[in-house]
């Protein structure tokens, strides 16, 4: 479908149209390979695997920085000058023309090369992990520190390593904007820990009882419908790190992972990779096969699937409209179990060891060492060898907890091992922060939202931000989206307010 608007000269403006579809079809056709591999495919075809990605991304990427787009660019910027700033057409070249001057820094060999290794470190990371084998991953650890490092070469103008990569996933922040952010959020957050730390613990032993895997995915998909999530436009499947992937608008899909042995870490993932498709189902249909239709950062796309996980999935509103539909699906477990208790289980805070089972307060502390680490990393003060051993040592300095391995240390996060070092772990915070914002400015507009929620519809909540943040796919930056939804740029206060308040209330503080 093409964007139209009317008194433009078409002939550029559409040749470049066209060019972006068949790039577009490359990246989801890579995107169908990478969903496979994480899925269905057997471990035996990471190599052909590595080999069929960095083909399509070496493609897409040379198609992108041919001369000739830049030619379009400059022809079809040059017919569409009266546009309004908003109009579709003035958004796309507008994205187009920051993705190409990145992109013509990167040479395709390289983003071949940098794809390969990824499928292969991924691969063996699969088995390091469970076998506690640092040692397994150590040199394709640093063989990806080389490939950042090479990539942050190419960007000579950056005032650190990490900023080329931060650039691409958070377009507008940097290490010198976001240091302060986490700085302050970490000190405002340790003495919340502390204090809570020293209340009566709260006994959550009702979420770790055995709970079938069949009937934690059947309650986690209808969680996920209610939400808005269409299942004629998308799949859950099985994964060892959760992720949203989309091959078009109406093909977007999600994945979890089962412990038996607890009720949260399935409910919960399945919740929050459903908040990641929300955006992804609710962009316009219009920019369909264009670099528009995509979400604007990786803030602002973890501030969706941090929003419908924590403020909604764990509020006691959304669990008074469906704990009792949870206890007659397992009434062994939670039949004796009252709403306040369960409410109190899933929102106990706890210094523990893994990002992803982490509670609301302690959540980003976690962010915030993997961060620190990373541009250590990056600056040549942190060797892979000892970056173990650093870990626990941060982690015993910000929570107070020591892993007993590497699995649960070093070794639980994807991210390292299947990408860059750089670029990844900060959305999640500033996810956190803009999920408080925006969810703050939604209740302004609409301050009927929290009753719905109570009584078991989020049609309010779903629709206001599918217009004000779905539907405008990346035609904006996050700054853009901020100012245009809460009249501001970021700010911590609602998200620390937020915290406070909920967390208050349950701790008594």
């Amino acid at each position: 479908m093409q964007i139209s608007d009317t008194n433009v000269a078409k002939s550029a403006y559409t040749e470049l149209e066209n060019r972006l579809y068949e790039i577009h079809n490359l990246g989801a056709a890579a995107n169908v390979l990478y969903w496979d591999q994480s899925t269905y495919m057997p471990p035996k075809g990471a190599p052909a695997r590595g080999r069929q990605l960095a083909t399509l991304q070496k493609l897409a990427h040379e198609k992108f920085t041919e001369v000739e787009i830049g030619r379009l660019l400059d022809k079809a910027e040059s017919e569409t000058q009266e546009l309004e700033y908003e109009s579709d057409k003035a958004s796309l070249l507008r994205l187009t023309r920051r993705k190409y001057e990145q992109s013509i820094k990167v040479p395709p060999e390289f983003t071949a090369e940098l794809s390969q290794h990824a499928i292969e470190s991924y691969s063996i990371w699969a088995e390091a992990r469970p076998e506690n084998n640092f040692a397994k991953m150590q040199p394709l650890l640093e063989k990806t520190l080389d490939l950042s490092q090479r990539y942050a070469a190419f960007f000579p103008n950056k005032a650190h390593p990490a900023d080329a990569m931060i650039d691409e996933s958070d377009y507008g922040m940097s290490v010198e904007t976001i240091r302060p952010i986490f700085a302050e959020l970490r000190t405002r957050t340790i003495p919340l820990v502390n204090k809570i730390m020293n209340k009566a613990e709260i006994d959550n032993s009702c979420c770790f009882q055995h709970f079938p895997e069949d009937k934690q995915w059947q309650f986690g998909i209808d969680m996920a419908t209610c939400f808005g999530y269409d299942l004629t436009r998308g799949r859950q499947d099985k994964t060892l790190h959760p992720f949203m992937i989309n091959f078009s608008i109406d093909d977007v899909r999600i994945t979890t992972r089962f412990d038996e042995s607890r009720l949260d870490d399935g409910l919960f993932s399945t919740l929050h990779e459903t908040g990641h498709a929300l955006y992804e189902l609710g962009i316009d249909h219009a920019l369909e096969g264009l670099p528009l239709a995509d979400g604007t950062s990786a803030g602002v796309h973890e501030s969706q699937s941090r929003l419908w996980e924590n403020i909604v999935g764990r509020s006691r509103g959304f669990w008074s409209a469906h704990y009792s539909t949870l206890q007659e699906r397992f009434p062994k477990q939670l039949g004796s179990v009252d709403l306040e208790k369960f409410y109190r289980a899933i929102n106990k805070v706890d210094r523990t060891l893994i990002r992803v089972d982490a509670d609301e307060i302690t959540y980003n502390l976690h962010v915030i060492i993997r961060f620190d680490l990373e541009l250590e990393l990056l600056e040549g003060k942190l060797a892979v060898a000892d970056l173990p051993e650093a870990w626990h040592a941060r982690y015993e300095s910000d929570l107070g907890v020591r892993a007993s391995n590497d699995s649960n240390g070093v070794l639980q996060d994807v991210h390292w091992y299947a990408g860059v070092i750089g670029g990844a772990f900060q959305g999640y915070t500033l996810g956190n922060i803009m999920a408080s914002q925006f969810y703050a400015a939604a209740l302004k507009d609409k301050p009927q939202i929290p009753a719905e929620i109570e009584a078991g519809s989020f049609d309010t909540l779903h629709d206001w931000l599918r217009t004000n943040i779905y539907s405008h796919g990346s035609k904006f930056t996050t700054a853009e989206i901020l100012e245009r939804t809460t009249g501001g740029g970021l700010n911590l206060n609602p998200y620390v307010d937020y915290l406070s308040a909920k967390y208050g209330e349950i701790y008594e503080l």
